[in-house]
């Protein structure tokens, strides 16, 4: 099962990164791939929202349920779509210099074996592509650091 975990440092506050990961119905704005969202529910703590993704012609429905624990984490977990199990989470932490530690971690699991080889090819390349975006979008909303990021490291297998 593909996973991935890294921790990015971030010139922003908790509350900022929280409120942007939070706001899943704006991530078509931003997102590749993400074409729409239809938020089912919502509330200060959950949501559950449908994110239509689409690929090369290729379009999937998913439908997760996103638990918020403001400022703190974002917990994603994945309801119905083309996948076996879905599970992403965002973790906030000061970092002592007036900004924030995000801590992403995803894994998941096709119900086809084939889409699963083929995503993990693609896997990466795809996370890099989308953590690029939630930083982008960061810099957008709240001004950026000249250095972006100050540090990362990352952990993925397949």
């Amino acid at each position: 099962m593909p996973r991935h975990n890294e921790t990015r440092a971030l010139p922003y506050t908790r509350e900022q990164m929280f409120d942007l990961v939070a706001n899943v119905a704006a991530y078509p704005e931003f997102l590749p791939w993400v074409s729409a969202i239809r938020v089912r529910s919502d509330s200060a703590t959950e949501m559950v929202a449908d994110m239509i993704v689409g690929f090369k012609g290729i379009k999937e429905s998913f439908t997760s349920r996103v638990e918020k624990h403001r400022p703190d984490t974002v917990r994603v977990d994945y309801l119905d779509g083309p996948l076996k199990h879905l599970h992403n989470q965002w973790h906030f932490r000061d970092d002592g210099n007036n900004g924030v530690l995000v801590d992403f971690e995803v894994e998941f699991e096709f119900k086809n074996r084939l889409f699963e080889m083929l995503a993990g090819q693609m896997f990466d390349k795809a996370l890099r592509k989308m953590i690029g975006a939630f930083e982008a979008r960061a810099a957008a909303l709240y001004g950026s650091d000249e250095s972006g990021s100050r540090s990362s490291s990352a952990h993925s297998a397949a």
